[in-house]
């Protein structure tokens, strides 16, 4: 069974920065897509970002543009988001999760993380 582990979630003031990391596990896969999405409490998941894994294409929700970077490492199946500059606006569950083709929506996910930004 194929498994997404986000870690890297924390409690952090404004202004400051965190990396979250989400690792495949289980049995080995490729992902077509793999992104990062957010919950916060009373609204709905939302995209935040996403990079195809074959060329590096990396696309960002307008919110975090120019403050959040997803990078990827092909050796360790792993994709990272890195967040700077983080408003309370930013604080959610992160969950990072997979599109495995190309013409499948995402469809393995992590459990998430918990981000939370004080001001």
């Amino acid at each position: 069974q194929v498994q997404l582990v986000e870690s890297g979630g924390g409690l952090v003031q404004a202004g400051g920065s965190l990396r979250l990391s989400c690792a495949a596990s289980g049995r080995t896969f490729s992902s077509y897509t793999r992104g990062w999405f957010r919950q916060a409490p009373g609204k709905e998941r939302e995209f935040v970002t996403s990079i195809r894994w074959s060329d590096g294409i990396a696309y960002y929700a307008d919110s975090v543009k120019g403050r959040f970077t997803i990078s990827r490492d092909n050796a360790k199946n792993t994709v990272y988001l890195h967040m700077n500059n983080l408003k309370p606006e930013d604080t959610a569950v992160y969950y990072c999760a997979a599109r495995t083709t190309s013409i499948s929506e995402y469809n393995v996910w992590g459990q998430g993380t918990q981000v939370t930004v004080s001001s």
